[in-house]
């Protein structure tokens, strides 16, 4: 590796991040408390030197405690430090009689410190077996951040005390470059000339544009023109993909390393992807085509999955219309079909008439074309909706071979043994038209027929003698697609090489790591996951009964004043009442408050919460000036209000170029999210804060909101109830106590139940969650078992709860409740059936914790109802063990009741807000991809999160004064106010984000509160936008 003296210094923290470190400690009063506390066997090192000695031991003692290193200090900087040791331990001795050690002493003083803490200076072994660490690490994630941390967690696990922060950082450059190195020469040693030459090629020009320029772009929607594109772009990516999928093995490279280079392809230009080492441009080259490559067959599938889903939505509704259009001319011509029948007793006709001019006589009272419906119509027989749908898929033809047939053609299937029957068929497809041949030219007795279901025969063959022949290829091609649709959805059928339909088995922990299965549910540490199945269905059991028989005893005895019942015996139905607490957005408490522009705003947020230090440049070195907070501010408002950077640049004076640079430099979701992170976490911490919890629990809820689209793009999807004819997608925000604190784009057609756990999961702030509330939306098969284990209470809230009620379950048969019991359980559990799938229930739980794995992907094939298995019928069964707890405890518990309606209010209020914010343009994104969805989407929120810490703050600061003026009835009425409230912010406007000294005074508005008029005005009187 080359020395620290080789390689340019990574900048990894920002000043103020390392004084965070490595600064000398400021202790409140509280934290002297705590490190300053000093157990038997330190007290008796400290009183055993002489007071001077002794007191500075005390005091390295305690800032080792804080932050695990040594100081080097002026005394008047620690004097009030001194002063606390000196009265609380030494109260003999005065500040002036404690005199600083020498530097022999000093030494001496920190080796004792080690000694009683069980520490160990960071020397040259130690330094070594760290560089080896962070070298692993390396391996894992190159990102500097990353090393830092985990290197500094383990040199805390071995009770190392850290090196200087400069050597840390030319250790992780050493690494870092190390690392880079490793792979490239790697790449270099393994790659064949032909992987080398397609590389390079990437970089070349054709007709007027860059190849991986072209490559990079994104389909639009799901037209010929586009897929077509993509699947072009497949094909190129292909050979390179099958060289990566073997050398990223082989290189260890982890899947968030193969991430990061292939970002830095699309940060880099062509220009400076040409300037660099070739060895790493084509490092970052193949790592972007493999990770390209997947994406694109991700999104070949879900447009096979629409496009089917599409036509067959057409059929149906042209049935439907076929159908009511056929009872409409049924209804019509009844009366033209009596004079029809009357012509049989018609005396002008004579008996012997010729049955032919009867015939002309009755097709002039009624067409001939209606007889067949008006006929079914009076013999009761109902119109056949699927006849007509298969119909309907043979004038789609044309249609769905132009558009499904290439895509089809492009991915390859797999399946189970089970999917025989269609893997048979695709395969049969497949080489057909892969050959270029029709199946319409292919023997019809050739086709695999064990696909197609005897309920659907009637449909796929012709009138005629032999069956075979008969065989409709335009439908039973459809059909095959169809198949291929439902098995893909439900994770029967897979693509290996993509991201959400690979295999489920994919999706898991791999099998050499599950070897060691004990130590990797010690590592997640989950106490559902380590406890014997048997046990925790014993508790089950025990919770289920009880539950039973104290709820129906409390409806019996009338003392649940919250259900009604109407009727008597097997006709008594029960509801329930809802009793709501009203905490509206943009309290009158607001209403006199001054206004402050949202520049202003977000400068007071930016000293109390310190989010600008998560703003690092992409690139970890090279960094040829430090960022401009100015210019962040400017586009995080730009973007998260919908301005864009242009008109950003016209209203608040900073060119458009910088602002451009700016935000491709330091706004990626990472930063973004570790900005939102700062803000989270420092409303946390405000005093008020806990005043927000539901029922004394921190009660999160999460929701969709819908957006639309101005651009099309890949993910947006038609829904005429929120977007009319234009396309949208969902943004699902995870609230807690009024904070977004986390946030995800989604399509519209996915099902928001499958984000659920993975927003509660993957929650990177402190602000973590006991029960979580959803409405029905959020509700699956998997639920709420999956937030149980990680230890969430899911309380969702159910559209119709009576029907819910109705597939209880229970641990003893039905039978074995009396009927005066009104709720009582549809059946029994299947304990064998848990007991014996558990090992493979552990393996899939488990799996949810990796850092590698999309929860939502294994969410959604749990929860598919397509397909079942013993495993997933087992799930399953804790799932409906753990939603019968809750319905009992919903049905009960009023103030549980209130607690799930508030927490969904919450979510409900912030979605007014954000959509506040996002002002411009209506709300409606106008951005190109689902990327940019996700980084404006993300600055919506931070803007969202800023106003809220600035709302708390205050009210943080009235809620210290009425604390200290012992005013409970003020404290109280504090609890009902919302701080998701924006009337007073000024959002619109020239904006000017100067660095000068912001002019917020918190301590002068809260004074205003301790007038008992203002006090009064403040819930009486102001404009409520609730």
């Amino acid at each position: 590796m080359s020395s620290a003296a080789d390689s340019h210094r990574l900048f990894i923290l920002t000043p103020e991040e390392v004084h965070a470190l490595y600064g000398l400690p400021r202790l409140t009063d509280d934290e002297r408390q705590l490190y300053f506390d000093l157990g038997p066997r330190e007290l008796e090192a400290v009183q055993a030197r002489t007071p001077s000695v002794g007191a500075y031991l005390a005091l390295e003692l305690g800032y080792f405690k804080a932050k695990c290193q040594f100081f080097v200090f002026e005394p008047a900087e620690v004097a009030e430090d001194l002063r606390y040791l000196l009265t609380k331990y030494l109260a003999a001795y005065t500040l002036d009689s404690i005199k600083p050690p020498s530097t022999t002493t000093r030494t001496a003083i920190q080796r004792r410190v080690l000694e009683l803490v069980g520490f160990r200076h960071c020397d040259a072994v130690a330094q070594q077996a760290l560089q080896d660490k962070a070298a692993r690490i390396a391996m894992l994630s190159t990102q500097p951040t990353y090393i830092l941390r985990e290197s500094l967690q383990y040199l805390t696990n071995e009770h190392i005390v850290a090196p200087k922060y400069t050597t840390l950082q030319d250790m992780i450059g050493r690494v870092v470059t190390h690392e880079r190195t490793r792979v490239a020469a790697l790449l270099q040693k393994s790659m064949p000339a032909k992987v080398a030459r397609a590389l390079d090629e990437l970089l070349a020009a054709d007709e007027q544009i860059y190849r991986i320029s072209a490559l990079k772009r994104e389909p639009k929607d799901f037209s010929h023109k586009e897929l077509k594109q993509e699947v072009e772009r497949r094909q190129r990516f292909q050979p390179l993909h099958d060289f990566a999928r073997t050398f990223l093995v082989k290189a260890a490279l982890s899947n968030d390393s193969v991430k990061y280079y292939a970002s830095l392809v699309k940060f880099y230009s062509v220009y400076k992807l040409q300037q660099m080492p070739r060895a790493s441009a084509r490092l970052y080259l193949l790592c972007f085509a493999f990770h390209r490559f997947r994406q694109i067959s991700d999104n070949l599938i879900e447009s096979f999955v629409h496009l089917v889903e599409h036509y067959e939505h057409q059929a149906k509704l042209a049935a439907e219309e076929a159908m009511n259009q056929a009872m409409l001319n049924a209804t019509e011509n009844l009366h033209a079909a009596g004079d029809v029948l009357r012509l049989f007793i018609d005396p002008s006709i004579a008996t012997d008439a010729r049955f032919a001019d009867v015939q002309t006589k009755a097709f002039g009272l009624l067409e001939r074309e209606q007889f067949p419906t008006v006929a079914d119509h009076l013999r009761n027989i109902a119109f056949d909706k699927i006849a007509y749908q298969w119909s309907q898929y043979t004038q789609l033809s044309r249609t769905f071979k132009l558009n499904l047939r290439h895509l089809f053609c492009e991915l390859d299937f797999g399946g189970r043994v089970e999917d025989a029957p269609l893997l048979q068929a695709v395969t049969f497809l497949q080489k057909l038209l892969r050959a270029g041949q029709s199946p319409r030219d292919v023997k019809p007795e050739a086709f695999p027929r064990h696909l197609i279901p005897k309920h659907l025969r009637l449909y796929l063959y012709h009138e005629g003698k032999v069956r075979a022949n008969r065989l409709d290829t335009d439908r039973y091609e459809f059909l095959a697609y169809r198949l291929l649709c439902q098995a893909l959805q439900a994770g029967d059928v897979f693509v290996e090489h993509s991201n959400e339909f690979r295999r489920f088995e994919d999706d898991l922990i791999s099998d050499e790591r599950w070897a060691q299965r004990d130590a990797v549910l010690a590592e997640i540490g989950v106490p559902l996951l380590l406890a014997p199945i048997e046990d925790t269905l014993s508790t089950f059991r025990e919770a289920v009964r009880t539950r039973f028989v104290d709820v129906n005893r409390r409806i019996l005895e009338a003392t649940n004043e919250h259900i009604k019942i109407r009727g008597r015996g097997e006709k008594r139905r029960w509801s329930l009442i809802y009793p709501t607490a009203k905490e509206p957005a943009n309290s009158p408490f607001y209403g006199q408050l001054p206004g402050i522009g949202i520049a202003d705003l977000l400068w007071f947020v930016a000293g109390g919460t310190g989010f600008l230090n998560s703003f690092t440049h992409v690139l970890e070195r090279y960094v040829k000036q430090a960022p401009d907070a100015r210019q962040i501010l400017a586009c995080v408002v730009a973007l998260g209000t919908n301005m864009g950077l242009l008109k950003m640049a016209e209203v608040s004076g900073i060119s458009f170029a910088s602002l451009q640079g700016t935000a491709r430099n330091y706004l990626r979701l990472e930063t973004l999210r570790a900005a939102n992170d700062a803000i989270s976490n420092a409303t946390a911490k405000l005093p008020v804060f806990h005043l927000y919890n539901i029922g004394d629990k921190l009660h999160s809820s999460s929701d969709g909101q819908r957006f639309e689209t101005q651009i099309n793009t890949f993910n947006a999807r038609h829904s005429p109830k929120y977007f009319g004819l234009q396309k949208g997608v969902s943004a699902c925000t995870l609230v807690a106590n009024h904070l977004p604190i986390n946030a995800r784009i989604i399509g519209t057609q996915e099902h928001e139940s499958h984000y659920v756990f993975d927003l509660l999961h993957n929650n990177t702030s402190d602000i973590k969650p006991e029960r979580h509330s959803t409405d029905t939306h959020g509700t699956n098969q998997v639920n709420f078992w999956t937030l149980r284990v990680y230890g969430y209470g899911f309380a969702p809230r159910y559209r119709d709860l009576y029907k819910k009620a109705m597939t209880l379950v229970g641990f003893d048969s039905p039978s074995s409740y009396g009927d005066e019991m009104l709720i009582r359980p549809s059946r029994k559990v299947s304990e064998e059936l848990i007991i014996k799938e558990w090992p493979n229930i552990l393996r899939i739980m488990a799996s949810l914790a990796q850092k590698d794995v999309t929860q939502a992907t294994i969410v959604r094939k749990l929860s598919s109802y397509l397909r079942q298995n013993q495993t997933k019928r087992a799930l399953w069964e804790l799932e409906d063990i753990c939603r019968t707890l809750y319905i009992l405890d919903f049905i009960d518990d009023v103030d549980l009741r209130q607690a799930v309606q508030k927490a969904l209010n919450r979510g409900e209020a912030y979605h007014r807000f954000r959509r506040a914010v996002a002002y411009v343009n209506g709300g409606a994104f106008r951005v190109k991809t689902e990327a940019e969805q996700q980084l404006w989407n993300e600055c919506s929120r931070f803007i969202a999160n800023a106003v809220i810490f600035y709302n708390t703050a205050l009210l943080s600061k009235v809620y210290e004064q009425k604390l200290a003026a012992g005013d409970q009835a003020a404290i109280n009425a504090l609890r009902g106010i919302s701080p998701v409230a924006w009337q007073h912010v000024n959002l619109f406007g020239n904006f000017e984000f100067s660095d000068a000294q912001t002019k917020v005074d918190l301590d002068a508005l809260a004074a205003l509160f301790a007038e008992a008029a203002y006090w009064s005005r403040a819930f009486t009187e102001g404009p409520s936008q609730a």
